[in-house]
């Protein structure tokens, strides 16, 4: 009984033995364990984005010209633990934001210490430079002290900088203009020769007949 329980024993660990060699063998030839994206996809699969690109969306001038400060007050809110906003207010872990459009980087707050990888940037608070601030103050300036992550949705940094320049920024501080709107077609471009013609004389065309 001994011997055929030692030998079922050893035959069973010997079993476990080849299974770990031949999940080693695959993990090596075939990287089993870390599946990896294929060089060219076979098909698109529908919500997965290329790799090396986002989708683009709205330009930034785009999106100022249609930024709503009410909405900008809702995203304030989370800045509300460090921050103040109203004119002549304190000092917080971070500085008081009135006025922040169009003032120097790292400057103009009075008895804020801002860190270097700020007060070192140069340039002004321009929207451009505001809206790669609220989206990683970090990759903005590597060594800031602001712990804050960002904001990844573009509307609400576009609303929020509507928000702040309602609050003593830059008021004939220029933002980024929205591209133009393509260009309407011509009347005559628009109406057929009949229509046209019409039009040129002083005539409405003729409705179309109902049936």
């Amino acid at each position: 009984m001994t011997d055929r329980f030692n030998t079922i024993a050893g035959w069973t660990l010997f079993a476990g033995i080849v299974a770990l060699g031949l999940n080693a063998v695959s993990e090596r030839i075939f990287h089993a364990n870390k599946p990896e994206r294929p060089a060219e996809m076979g098909y698109p699969i529908e919500g997965v984005a290329e790799e090396g690109g986002a989708e683009a969306g709205p330009d930034l001038g785009t999106l100022l010209a249609a930024a709503d400060p009410a909405a900008g007050e809702k995203v304030f809110a989370k800045c509300t633990s460090c921050h103040t906003i109203n004119q002549g207010g304190a000092n917080g872990i971070g500085p008081n934001l009135f006025g922040t459009v169009g003032e120097p980087i790292g400057q103009g707050k009075a008895g804020f210490a801002f860190s270097t990888a700020l007060s070192g940037h140069g340039g002004n608070w321009t929207y451009e430079n505001l809206d790669a601030w609220l989206k990683s103050p970090k990759a903005f300036a590597d060594g800031t002290k602001m712990s804050f992550a960002g904001l990844g949705k573009p509307e609400d940094r576009a609303n929020l900088m509507a928000y702040l320049k309602a609050n003593g920024g830059g008021p004939d501080y220029p933002a980024p203009a929205a591209p133009a709107a393509a260009a309407p077609a011509a009347a005559g471009e628009a109406a057929g020769p009949a229509d046209g013609a019409a039009a040129a004389e002083g005539e409405a065309p003729a409705p179309a007949t109902e049936g």
